[in-house]
């Protein structure tokens, strides 16, 4: 019996493990299996290339059938927070927006936001716009249309 290849697979078990534990993710745990099963059959005498195709066949097993199960266990889920209820309410443009000079603020629920207009243009502070979506730290914001509200002119996007 070659104890030197059974130190081998003993190493790959370890060093797999290793591997598996600094990293935040599944994955080389199926190798340590399969490395594992390797040094068993090897501490059995079988020859090193049996112990080889047993090392890829128990890794390659184990990597499908375990795999998917992980994956839909450990599925990086989105966390929805306070500020998604944001979106699609409406704030008023307390600075106003200029997405070349990359100013503007706006406030909503009593919280001012830094936004920027979803089609580029300049927004006049005091103007009622709609929350589009949330970038980051940022609200994209676009003007609120109003009935009553003129449609040009230097009172349009105003709030009456």
């Amino acid at each position: 019996m070659d104890y030197k290849v059974s130190l081998f697979w003993l190493a790959l078990v370890v060093f797999f493990a290793i591997i598996e534990g600094v990293t935040p993710q599944l994955v080389s745990i199926w190798f340590a299996g399969g490395a594992l099963v390797s040094l068993i059959v090897s501490l059995f005498g079988a020859p090193l290339w049996v112990e080889v195709i047993v090392f890829v066949a128990v890794s390659a097993i184990l990597l499908i059938l375990t795999r998917p199960l992980v994956k839909r266990r450990f599925a990086n889920q989105i966390v929805k927070t306070n500020a998604d209820a944001l979106v699609g309410g409406e704030a008023v443009v307390t600075q106003a927006i200029d997405n070349v000079e990359g100013s503007g603020l706006a406030k909503i629920m009593g919280q001012v936001w830094s936004a920027r207009s979803s089609g580029g243009d300049k927004i006049p502070e005091g103007t009622l716009v709609i929350v589009e979506r949330i970038e980051g730290v940022k609200l994209i914001v676009s003007v609120k249309e109003s009935e009553d509200a003129p449609s040009s002119g230097p009172e349009a996007g105003k709030e009456v």
